[in-house]
């Protein structure tokens, strides 16, 4: 399986599982990614993802070339009409929150797909970059788009303009990552995070998720108006009591999603 997932204590992990290829991705693993994410959004037993690739040499290094030829139909064909083929990586979407654990290198669609993950971590080791326009071509899977917000102007148009690689302790400085850590201890430290996640009202979680996500779009009175509008709505429901009771009662919640 190029694409492994395993479920365990309200966590996912997926895992991009083709270390002899960088762990680049083939219409076959493209389509497990889709799987995977859908299976994380699906699940009731399933609270927060992690995303990271096998072995220590790569995380991702972006598209399969030697698989991934341009297809015989037009654009238009494919963007516009029956949907067929392979389903494009960056329009993996879930709810739930995603924690990418870089190990080496993330180029390319590699970096795209940690971009898609609401945190990432890195080891030491971690390599980044989009280097498309060095073979004629741009990051299409949303990187000329997230990587300026994730960082700013000026070290995105950096990258995308040169295709030069940023390593792990530059990722840190510029925001693009939360933490760097050892290789040894990258799944660990990122399982702690994802942990303390899942303790978490669930629906909490998912809340403040989707207004991070939506306010950044929207005006600050817009988005502070729908924040008042999601506590609203949040106000009564079983977690938030449970919460309050456990506080008064001086022991941990256990939480429903309800």
């Amino acid at each position: 399986m190029p694409v492994n997932i395993e479920i365990s204590d309200f966590i996912a992990t997926v895992t991009l599982n083709r270390p002899e290829a960088m762990n680049s991705i083939d219409p076959e693993s493209a389509q497990q990614l889709h799987d995977a994410w859908r299976e994380i959004s699906e699940r009731k037993d399933v609270r927060v993802g992690i995303l990271t690739g096998a072995g220590e040499r790569a995380f991702c290094t972006g598209a399969d070339l030697k698989k991934t030829m341009p297809p015989a139909e037009s654009f238009a064909e494919l963007h516009f009409g029956s949907q067929t083929g392979a389903p494009v990586v960056s329009t993996l979407q879930t709810q739930k929150p995603m924690i990418a654990a870089v190990n080496g290198f993330a180029l390319g669609g590699g970096l795209e797909l940690a971009m898609l993950c609401d945190i990432r971590i890195a080891s030491r080791n971690a390599v980044f970059g989009l280097p498309e326009v060095c073979i004629g071509s741009i990051p299409g899977g949303g990187g000329t788009q997230r990587i300026v917000r994730a960082i700013g102007q000026s070290d995105a148009m950096w990258m995308l303009l040169t295709g030069e690689r940023m390593d792990a302790s530059e990722a840190l400085r510029v925001g693009l990552v939360s933490k760097i850590v050892d290789p040894q201890d990258l799944l660990k430290v990122a399982r702690s995070m994802a942990s303390k996640i899942a303790e978490n009202a669930p629906l909490a979680v998912v809340a403040v998720k989707k207004l991070a996500q939506v306010g950044g779009e929207l005006p600050l009175t817009a988005g502070l108006e729908l924040e008042q509008q999601t506590f609203g709505i949040l106000r009564n429901s079983e977690d938030r009591i449970e919460g309050r009771r456990a506080f008064a009662e001086k022991r941990k919640p256990r939480f429903e999603g309800r």
